[in-house]
């Protein structure tokens, strides 16, 4: 059957996959934003401490990203699916773990370091179980590559609602508790957990799984899973762009509070600064569809990519007060908004590719390595941050050196817009699977199966 002539999925199935990410981004975000301001403003942790527990955590947790793809590719569908279990089941221990994170501990430097890390490679666990699942799912949903395209949309359109309602919402809960942080950071992460979760659940229930493909016959393994990475190049290249991409939006998005407080000087700014920023996303999302249609996923990429640098490199260079800043920053989130929502119409086009060029479907292969060069990205996104605080000269509650806030400045502009320019030289030179190939491809592929 010809992929494109499938019929459109319904409205309602578009707004409960987008819920997913929703719920896996305030499960996420809350981390992302705020745990490595906790480590060292509320733990005590030195800076490069906290990024080191990014590091470690993050690098496990890559590895059991790949291990939930052996699993997937191997398990069989049941009564509810072959991925939606993994999703309603995986949720509970993640949300348990997000509010975890947070808790203090009576223990010394070192003890509270290692608990911190343990705490975080569990929680690392889990999530790799329900959110490779949530995105392995995308091919047993639809083969129609312009549905795909919306599916994508509305994951980042539900990304960029979880973000912004981590951004807006966080900072006036811990407001609430001025004076007791550590119980403050206790209830805002506990709250955005219960509602991450029931977002998780909402995306579980109103999914179909409808191409479904059986479980591999041969048991693979990690070793293979690298080679057939290596051997798909566009799952390769988009590894590749998703590792500096990933690596310039959580570097942004940990050093954002930083410097507001400290560059700003007005902490209060980091609800406006979500507020306007995020709406951009949501804009730059809601056009992904009909720009793809236009001009194509590639181009549309390339051309967000450059939209991101420019507004990294104006507010660098002008970004000195808080009009400024925000305004410059919308112009960047906007172009992020097509790199980010692509992402995940683009890896599931590879699917297809590894199929066509080695005649094994394997989605979960597939997704998870793609996720894990992500992980690999925020491993060192989580770690550079912390460093660099050192680095700088940074310390916690008190005014900064002058040295220190160019350094702020320098991580939060120069660094990310180094790495857009970078991912479009990988993709301009390395990406050959446009909308012309993928439907050649799909139909060889049902060719194949025809004559099986």
């Amino acid at each position: 059957m010809n992929p494109q002539t499938q019929p459109a999925l319904p409205l309602r199935e578009k707004v409960a996959y987008g819920l997913g990410d929703v719920g896996s981004n305030l499960l996420l975000d809350i981390g992302t934003l705020y745990l490595l301001k906790f480590y060292t403003d509320v733990l005590g942790l030195p800076g490069a401490w906290g990024g080191l527990i990014f590091l470690v955590a993050k690098f496990f947790t890559a590895f059991t990203d790949m291990g939930t793809g052996l699993l997937l590719d191997a398990r069989r569908a049941g009564p509810g699916g072959k991925f939606r279990p993994f999703i309603l089941y995986a949720a509970f221990p993640v949300a348990l773990l997000a509010v975890a994170n947070f808790a203090g501990t009576p223990f010394g430097l070192t003890g509270r370091a290692l608990f911190a890390t343990l705490l975080f490679m569990l929680y690392g666990l889990f999530f790799s179980l329900m959110n490779c699942a949530y995105g392995a799912m995308v091919p047993a949903i639809t083969q129609h590559p312009d549905e795909r395209a919306q599916l994508a949309a509305w994951r980042q359109g539900g990304a960029t609602l979880g973000l912004l309602l981590c951004t807006v919402g966080f900072v006036p809960i811990l407001d609430l508790f001025a004076g007791r942080p550590q119980l403050g950071y206790l209830m805002a992460a506990s709250l955005f957990a219960l509602l991450g979760l029931a977002c998780m659940w909402l995306c579980a229930r109103g999914v179909t799984e409808r191409h479904v493909a059986p479980a591999a016959s041969q048991r693979a393994s990690l070793l293979g899973s690298f080679r057939a990475i290596a051997g798909n190049r566009p799952l390769f290249v988009l590894c590749l762009a998703n590792l500096c991409t990933l690596a310039a939006f959580n570097v942004k998005l940990a050093i954002q509070i930083y410097y507001i407080q400290y560059v700003l000087n007005d902490l209060s700014l980091m609800a406006w600064m979500g507020f306007f920023s995020m709406g951009c996303v949501m804009l730059g999302v809601f056009c992904v569809p009909r720009a793809v249609r236009r001009f194509g996923k590639k181009r549309v990429y390339l051309g967000g990519l450059l939209l991101w640098a420019v507004g990294d490199l104006l507010n660098y260079l002008l970004g000195n007060d808080p009009l400024s800043f925000v305004l410059l920053s919308c112009l960047t989130f906007f172009g992020s908004a097509f790199v980010n929502s692509l992402n995940w119409a683009l890896v599931s086009d590879t699917v297809e590719y590894g199929e066509w060029r080695t005649g094994v479907r394997a989605e979960g292969t597939v997704y998870t390595g793609f996720t894990f060069f992500r992980k690999m990205s925020q491993a060192l996104a989580g770690f550079f941050p912390g460093l660099m605080l050192t680095q700088i000269g940074y310390v916690p509650n008190v005014a900064q050196s002058a040295e220190a806030l160019e350094g702020l400045r320098q991580l939060i502009f120069l660094y990310p817009c180094g790495l857009a320019l970078l991912t479009a030289l990988i993709m301009g030179r390395g990406y050959r699977l446009n909308e012309q190939v993928y439907v050649k491809i799909v139909g060889e592929l049902a060719a194949r199966r025809h004559t099986a």
